[in-house]
């Protein structure tokens, strides 16, 4: 089948291809290579694609219900908006793809966050890698990276020799030992939205000190 130009069948390479809008309906695009590819919009509903890459894809509003990515390459991907409906994402790596707004997105286990109990973690400020307590009541979730949001922390400790630190997002918003912070916004609860409102931080100090 050629679309757009582009042959599309299994193994193809399609690296940076434009695919936006396209019917790709049920195609079979085991093991191809999307990486950057466009595909903003199309329909991949039913589409087999087996182990594909599809690192960094543009993923955007497209259906991707009852399509079976079982062991894709997901990394940086851009699903926003896109319909999960009875995807099978089983061994996909999704590692740093953007799901928000996402529909549908399959219940499968990628939290690395603690759900119950107070837990200690670690976040990058201006002046080196404090240390966080999140108490057990507060609501924490991460999306398909290692980055974390909390509710609200407490300040454990700070850089050897610091007294206040500040975040490297915004030099207003300081850090006190003692101090229990929570953000400017309130707390936004879409898992998916990675980089919104939330006390960021890492559950180890080595992500922290290389964020």
């Amino acid at each position: 089948m050629i679309v757009n130009g582009y042959e599309i069948k299994p193994w193809a390479d399609l690296r940076g291809a434009v695919l936006n809008k396209t019917n790709l309906h049920e195609a079979s695009l085991s093991e191809a290579n999307f990486r950057w590819a466009n595909l903003r919009g199309a329909n991949l509903s039913g589409a087999n694609l087996h182990e594909a890459d599809l690192l960094g894809a543009d993923l955007r509003w497209t259906n991707l219900s009852e399509a079976y990515l079982r062991g894709a390459d997901l990394r940086g991907a851009s699903l926003n908006e896109a319909d999960l409906h009875e995807a099978n994402l089983s061994g996909a790596n999704l590692s740093e793809a953007y799901l928000s707004g996402a529909k549908n997105v399959p219940s499968i286990p990628w939290t690395i966050v603690p759900s119950e109990g107070d837990i200690i973690v670690y976040k990058r400020l201006l002046e080196g890698v404090c240390t966080l307590l999140i108490p057990k009541e507060a609501k924490r979730l991460n999306a398909t990276g290692r980055k974390c949001r909390a509710e609200f922390a407490r300040v454990l400790n700070l850089p050897e020799g610091v007294t206040i630190g500040h975040s490297m997002h915004d030099n207003t918003f300081v850090y006190e030992v003692g101090q229990t912070v929570t953000p400017k916004e309130p707390f936004c609860e879409d898992r998916w939205d990675e980089c919104s409102s939330g006390i960021h931080f890492f559950i180890t100090r080595e992500e922290a000190e290389n964020h």
